[in-house]
């Protein structure tokens, strides 16, 4: 029942994390009490001394947002494998009004957020709405609240789960709506085939549209091409929008930026360099040993900062954690992770 070391543990332990996750389900069967464990868990998800923006750019604080989530995953996984009655004793209605308390605490924190301008990768709408749906306590919230909190999550692999265990199914059309008139269009495409919405929303329309959006030639467009073929491939529709004429466009684009890089280096005007006897229309004197050492090289008069980057939000694939309702659609391999200087995972736009 200790909640501090459990966190310390999973820290300690994150080069095998993907074998502590699989074990942290029956490890919560073994507690005295599972969902108070989970609960005691969340206490440092929002630290009292830190604003919205610095906690963003805090590495630890990211990881251990991700942690609390993992670990209220791993309790809805191990309720899916008990009878309704230890379910029940589990969750009982001490714990949920606990977890209804927690729930009321974050809610003013997520109206801080920009949700007009979140990019569909919140951590901290994903833990909210977490929250509801492993203590079975979404009744007691606004459904507008929380259809309008969907599209902050729709780049996380859990989007399709969480909407399922919140009972917000119906509402999906609504949500891929609101992800189209942002632009989000692989968001868009991800969630269709999740929801068998294909029909309604057409994968190759969407896709479409979104190349039309990213027609510069910069590294922009370069990542829509990635991301619209990673999507095809990923969902099978190579028939109906084949992939040729995109990795054309790739190569095209790419020779378009080395031609640039080229020219500009052409373009660029040549350093005069003083003549060694110091008279600018005097003869060069090449055998001074001085000569070739007069200018200092350009990495020791400008020394090349390393710049850690301990966190990456909000970007991401966060494979901390496994789907417990099994939306094949959303699944993202453990190869596609990625990682926190402090090796916690951060999820990478979802790129497919």
């Amino acid at each position: 029942m200790d909640s501090e070391g459990l966190h310390k543990f999973i820290s300690d332990n994150l080069k095998n994390l993907a074998a502590v996750r699989e074990e942290i389900p029956f490890a919560l069967r073994a507690a005295d009490d599972p969902a108070s464990l989970v609960l005691d868990s969340l206490k440092g998800f929002y630290p009292s001394e830190m604003s919205i923006s610095d906690a963003k750019k805090d590495a630890n604080l990211l990881g251990l947002r991700r942690t609390c989530i993992m670990l209220m995953e791993c309790l809805s996984i191990l309720l899916t494998t008990l009878e309704v009655d230890s379910v029940s004793s589990i969750i009982s209605e001490n714990v949920k009004e606990h977890a209804k308390a927690i729930a009321k605490e974050w809610k003013p924190k997520l109206d801080e957020l920009d949700i007009a301008g979140n990019n569909g990768n919140s951590l901290e709408a994903h833990a909210f709405l977490q929250l509801l749906a492993t203590f079975d306590i979404n009744s007691n919230f606004n459904q507008e609240y929380l259809f309008k909190l969907l599209p902050m999550v729709s780049r996380r692999r859990q989007a399709a789960d969480l909407c399922c265990s919140l009972g917000l199914s119906d509402r999906m059309p609504g949500v891929i709506d609101v992800l189209v008139s942002k632009g989000r269009y692989i968001d868009a495409v991800n969630l269709a085939f999740a929801f068998e919405l294909t029909e309604q929303f057409s994968p190759v329309s969407l896709l479409k549209s979104y190349l039309n959006e990213e027609n510069d030639v910069n590294e922009k467009e370069l990542a829509a091409l990635k991301s619209i073929i990673k999507c095809i491939e990923d969902h099978k529709i190579q028939e109906q929008y084949p992939v040729d004429s995109l990795q054309k466009r790739i190569l095209q684009l790419g020779r378009a930026k080395a031609d640039k890089k080229r020219a500009t280096e052409v373009m660029k005007p040549q350093t005069k360099r003083p003549r060694a006897n110091g008279v600018a229309n005097g003869p060069r004197v090449t055998n001074v040993s001085t000569d070739k050492n007069f200018y200092a090289r350009v990495t020791d008069r400008y020394p090349q900062y390393v710049y850690d980057r301990p966190y990456a939000y909000p970007v991401a694939t966060d494979t901390h954690v496994p789907s417990f309702m099994g939306t094949t659609a959303y699944n993202v391999s453990p190869g596609h992770g990625n990682f926190f200087g402090n090796g916690y995972h951060y999820q990478a736009a979802y790129l497919h």
